[in-house]
């Protein structure tokens, strides 16, 4: 079974939410909208796939503060942001912590609506570029990112520096990643447990 991807409005102003909401319901979006990140957290579940549409400043817990929680609990959900509070420092801090967009308020119906479309495609097309991964090459694709040089890889797993290097590249071509950064992002996606 597929689940349906979620759109997480989180705006502590309801005008915006409610008008976001209907924006993306009418786009054929499955909607969910919240007052504040706390109880945006209070529903979250880790399991479910879709996008956030954050909002920057909001009382207790601001947008980029809640996108750094979401990190920690290990989510996949792309982040856009919507704000009439941005500035380019802002924007450079949401984008370096994994954002995929950086929009300001008043933003154009459709223009909001064709970058969550593209957010959404995003991600959804890299897990399935992870999901093509046997399980050695995500192995690997771990030892990796932790630091571990091809021949420490074999070693640990009890296979040759060479298969290491086979697997590594069979999961780099399989997933498109380019560097050791793109990679790390890949594992992040993997989850804690591989």
């Amino acid at each position: 079974m597929t689940l349906r991807p979620t759109i997480f409005v989180v705006d502590d102003d309801e005008a915006v939410r409610s008008s976001l909401g209907e924006l993306l319901d009418n786009a054929g979006f499955c909607v969910e909208a919240y007052a504040s990140a706390d109880e945006f957290l209070r529903h979250f579940d880790p399991k479910r796939i879709g996008c956030v549409l954050l909002d920057v400043k909001m009382p207790q817990m601001s947008g980029i503060e809640l996108q750094a929680e979401l990190r920690r609990r290990g989510a996949r959900l792309p982040v856009v942001f919507l704000t009439g509070n941005g500035n380019i420092p802002m924007s450079v801090e949401a984008m370096r912590a994994g954002a995929v967009d950086f929009l300001t308020k008043p933003a154009e119906g459709r223009f909001v609506i064709e970058r969550i479309g593209s957010a959404l495609n995003s991600s959804v097309g890299q897990q399935r570029c992870v999901g093509s991964l046997s399980e050695r090459e995500r192995q690997v694709l771990a030892r990796v990112v932790a630091g571990q040089s091809s021949k420490e890889i074999g070693r640990a797993l009890g296979i040759s520096h060479r298969t290491v290097e086979v697997h590594r590249a069979h999961a780099m071509h399989k997933t498109g990643a380019r560097s050791l950064v793109d990679l790390a992002e890949i594992a992040h996606l993997l989850g804690p447990d591989n």
